[in-house]
């Protein structure tokens, strides 16, 4: 039976392959363009920080180095309503030793130039789910309003004494996509 997670709750994981399963809708009402939200994983070590940028997985990195970490792709409309618009797929099996947390985010892509924010989208969500059986282990709805945000931190899987956990998060990102590689990739950033 899957668990339904508030801000800050944390599960134990147990699985070497998992999916994680992102989604949103938008609304339709409040812009003319297109939602292209982008689900993107931040693969960081101890000193908070991406090793290289290869270990950014997102719609123009799809897979890590190590081949732990898969994007399923860019959804550019965020259509579909009854389930992940995007996904990622991550084998902790195969995960570079230096790499002990993952970050999973989402952006609204070109969102200053479409006056777009994440007041606009409703019945956001990322899930943990099994990814030999997709049975869902765990899920985290985001119910706050960020009204002006065109970034946010959703959720992390992190590594604490050889097992692996994840964290619902539901954190405001400053500056869209561009603050979070400034915070997770600095050394990598512009």
């Amino acid at each position: 039976m899957a668990i339904n997670l508030v801000k800050g709750q944390r599960v134990e994981i147990g699985l070497q392959k998992l999916g994680v399963g992102l989604g949103w809708d938008p609304n339709p009402n409040a812009s003319s363009h297109d939602y292209d939200l982008d689900a993107s994983a931040f693969m960081i070590g101890q000193d908070s920080q991406v090793p290289n940028e290869n270990f950014f997985v997102f719609y123009g990195n799809q897979e890590s180095p190590d081949g732990a970490v898969k994007s399923s792709g860019d959804d550019r409309t965020g259509g579909n309503s009854d389930g992940d618009d995007e996904t990622l797929e991550v084998d902790l099996g195969r995960l570079d030793p230096r790499i002990d947390q993952i970050v999973f985010t989402v952006s609204i892509y070109e969102a200053e130039l479409r006056r777009q924010n994440f007041g606009q989208v409703r019945n956001s969500f990322i899930r943990i789910y099994n990814a030999l059986t997709n049975e869902e282990l765990c899920k985290y709805e985001l119910e706050e309003d960020f009204s002006i945000e065109t970034a946010l931190e959703f959720g992390r899987l992190y590594k604490r004494n050889d097992s692996w956990k994840f964290e619902a998060m539901g954190a405001a990102a400053q500056n869209g996509l561009d603050g979070l590689v400034k915070k997770y990739a600095r050394a990598f950033s512009s």
